[in-house]
């Protein structure tokens, strides 16, 4: 679509940021509402599949949509997106119980996945790759921007009224971002020569379903151990074996093997995959310490994430034009790894809100950073034809990171705090149950459910409910759960810590090659210096 005029791929622009605006302030809506919403709904050991689900869906939906809308083009599928998200949305503010909301937020990811795939390679459709930069900057402000009043209105609202409208209240936006995109955005011609990947998609969609429910048992449901772990594990590997025999063959297919022989399209998506492992791991956790530990209501949790939403917003916005004035992208992604590193060190020793906030403004400098980078390496390595699918494997790639860094981290949470609770009880840290009346003994041991603590208006009620004699030993309670919780989150950050330094490693075998400002095109080859090469005889010289 590089012949339109400029006029109208703004229009289209214009469509296609509502559409990621849509899908965006849905999700991080619901980020600081979501604890709250567990301990209403009960279930707290199965937070983490409320989450898991959706990545599951939405990455399965994502690889499968990018080489479908190679074939068929992206305008259907950025509709159906948007109906099916809408559908997921407005069943997930109907559940009643936590598994309701598991099967709802599901379909909720399958329509995002396909709308977020869409929407990134029509992008790259519109735009060759030098412009393309300072529009993806802009379109990650977009999602910058809902991530500053997302939180914020979703904490507000759950502190304020009934919270199914948190999954409804943006459902309006989401019918106007329909027909915008069925008005403006172009229709494109059936790529006819184009067959579908049948046999490749089901086994594809098979290895991801038997990987990601293996690391989401893995230690929670099951022992890392246990027969039924290690079966989904071997499964996911004899997956894997068989989609390379099927893609070595296909004549179309679902995963091109040919993009992993270039070093740029691998590392890249290496990366991308440690870098969500590390950051959606750990980052999910930090409402955990922000209500849990320090008792903040979901409406000031929202406060504390906004500055570094804005600073992702400014930072990405800046980094897309200077890309697309200089060509180069390395640097920035050099710059913003060692933020995000610096800022997850001081979320696994914050000991008050102040720290909290400080490592919001710094992670948000290296996601502003380096949010813009890694998806512009992997289009700009490729030929056009492949744009869809290249797109939608390294989305892929960063999705099974966050997935697996989720369930990863759900496994250290949940075993570390077990054990910190066992040894603060054993230690004698918390309260003697042994001075009181067995009765009172057994109604203060049922509170001895970190859970409570996300719900600061009922543990309020319960406080006050108890004997005067009895909370004492309560507030004591309370004191080593909080504990127990701080020390755990320790672990979970640290061990994101561990991913985000690798990935930043990695950055340092990024080979840069110039970004093609014209009509010249890249082909996928299987050396990563020849390719440099010509694509550098391609493009004029940055000024």
């Amino acid at each position: 679509m590089e012949h339109l005029t400029q006029k109208k791929k703004v229009t289209i622009m214009i469509a296609l940021m509502a559409a990621m605006f849509f899908a965006a302030i849905n999700q991080t809506i619901v980020g600081t509402a979501m604890p709250r919403i567990i301990a209403m709904l009960g279930g707290i050991e199965h937070y983490t599949w409320v989450i898991t689900i959706y990545m599951l869906t939405s990455t399965i939906a994502t690889v499968l949509v990018g080489k479908l809308s190679d074939i068929y083009g992206r305008k259907p599928f950025l509709l159906a997106g948007i109906v099916i998200f809408i559908i997921g949305a407005f069943l997930s503010g109907l559940s009643t119980n936590i598994f309701q909301m598991i099967t709802y937020r599901g379909i909720q990811g399958l329509g995002g996945g396909i709308l977020m795939s869409a929407t990134v390679t029509a992008v790259g459709d519109l735009f060759a790759p030098r412009e393309r930069a300072k529009w993806t900057g802009i379109m990650m402000a977009i999602f910058g921007f809902s991530s500053v009043i997302g939180p914020t209105l979703g904490g507000f609202m759950v502190d304020h009224m009934a919270w199914k409208w948190i999954f409804w209240i943006f459902l309006p936006f989401g019918i106007v971002a329909f027909f915008m995109i069925w008005k403006m955005f172009p229709k494109t011609a059936r790529s006819t020569s184009e067959s579908i990947d049948y046999l490749g998609s089901i086994f594809l969609s098979l290895t991801i379903v038997a990987l990601l429910l293996g690391f989401s048992w893995a230690g929670t449901k099951y022992e890392w151990g246990s027969p039924e772990i290690l079966s989904l594990f071997g499964a996911s590997i004899l997956g894997v074996i068989i989609l390379i025999l099927i893609e070595r063959k296909a004549k179309s297919p679902v995963l091109p093997l040919s993009l992993f022989k270039n070093s740029i399209v691998t590392i890249s998506m290496v990366v991308g995959f440690l870098m969500n492992a590390g950051m959606m791991g750990a980052m999910i956790y930090l409402p955990f310490f922000v209500q849990g530990v320090e008792g903040v209501s979901p409406t000031n949790s929202g406060f504390i994430n906004m500055p570094m939403s804005l600073a992702m917003i400014v930072l990405s916005t800046l980094v897309g034009r200077w890309i697309s004035k200089s060509g180069k992208y390395k640097r920035y992604a050099l710059m913003g790894m060692p933020f995000m590193v610096v800022a997850m060190i001081i979320m696994a020793f914050m000991s008050n809100i102040a720290m909290a906030v400080v490592s919001m403004i710094v992670f948000g400098i290296g996601l502003g950073l380096s949010m813009p980078v890694f998806t512009l390496t992997v289009q700009n390595a490729v030929a056009p034809s492949m744009l869809g699918v290249a797109t939608a494997t390294n989305t892929l790639f960063r999705n099974l990171g966050g997935t697996i860094g989720i369930a990863i981290m759900g496994t250290i949470m949940n075993t570390s705090l077990t054990n910190k609770l066992e040894a603060a009880v054993s230690s004698g840290k918390g309260p003697d149950l042994t001075k009181l009346d067995p009765e009172s003994a057994k109604q203060l041991s049922a509170f001895m459910n970190p859970q409570m603590l996300l719900d600061q208006p009922k543990l309020k009620e319960l406080h006050a409910t108890l004997p005067e004699q009895i909370q004492p030993l309560f507030n004591q309670l309370i004191e080593m759960l909080r504990n127990a919780l701080s020390d755990s989150l320790t672990v979970v950050f640290l061990s994101g810590t561990a991913l985000l330094v690798i990935a930043a490693l990695l950055v340092l075998f990024l080979k840069e090659i110039p970004l093609r400002s014209g009509e010249k095109k890249t082909e996928v080859t299987a050396e990563g210096k020849s390719e440099g090469k010509n694509l550098k005889k391609s493009v004029p010289a940055a000024h």
